[in-house]
């Protein structure tokens, strides 16, 4: 399953009052698994940026006088979620965002679910945690993700902290690395040969009764007749 945990900044709160995104960020996570793949782009939004949505993100108007406008980058980002479940953490922020952005590009296919599916974590969230706080630093410190590199919010880092939350919400057990493979690998090899050198331990052993035997010789010639039978050989 191939899941893009995606996150947007913007220039303001709403695109009803005309703000624009201005940073793009995407993780790609495959059967639950970080592939190292990413998406990344800051986006010319073409508009002047609110000073409390400066205040959250650090990015200034300044910063992105050079950079793509977002119908430059349109055909990437979509082929890049096309066909995976979208993970973002209160989705109708930013696939409100992402369909204003391809209406005023004309885009043929402005609605993000003809793309992509969608999950909504803070709905998730509130499901697993009722009252409590849901917001991405509240759930990072109830999941125990390092958030501490998170001096201001920016795309990027916020999908690979969501990354690392989706993963503990829904599995906990989710390897993030090969050294995590590696040392789960060495755990279950040590917990098997304690196992191993218990001599307490007593096995009852049941035989098959005459019946269960006749019955387990006629699925034999059953195998044997399509063919080599191995538990024959």
């Amino acid at each position: 399953m191939r899941q893009i945990v995606l996150d947007t900044e913007t220039t303001g709160l709403s695109p009803s009052q005309g703000h624009r995104i201005i940073e793009i960020g995407c993780i790609e996570i495959v059967n639950r698994r970080l592939t190292g793949r990413e998406f990344h782009r800051l986006v010319n939004p073409e508009r002047d940026i609110d000073e409390g949505a400066e205040r959250v993100h650090g990015i200034s108007r300044a910063d992105l006088e050079s950079q793509p406008r977002f119908a430059e980058v349109a055909d990437e980002l979509l082929d890049f979620i096309r066909d995976g479940e979208l993970v973002i953490h209160n989705a109708e922020f930013d696939v409100g965002f992402l369909e204003h952005e391809l209406n005023l590009m004309q885009h043929p296919q402005p609605l993000i679910s003809s793309h992509a599916l969608v999950l909504d974590t803070l709905a998730l969230a509130r499901q697993m945690h009722p009252g409590q706080r849901n917001s991405l630093d509240a759930l990072c410190k109830r999941y125990s993700v390092d958030a501490s590199k998170r001096d201001v919010h920016g795309a990027l880092i916020d999908a690979e902290l969501l990354a690392r939350v989706y993963l503990a919400m829904t599995g906990g057990q989710a390897a993030l690395s090969l050294s995590a493979d590696r040392n789960n690998d060495i755990a279950r090899e040590e917990d098997s040969a304690a196992r191993q050198r218990r001599s307490d331990v007593q096995f009852v052993v049941i035989p098959a009764n005459d019946e269960e035997r006749a019955a387990h010789e006629a699925m034999l010639d059953r195998m044997q007749a399509a063919g080599a039978c191995l538990w024959r050989d």
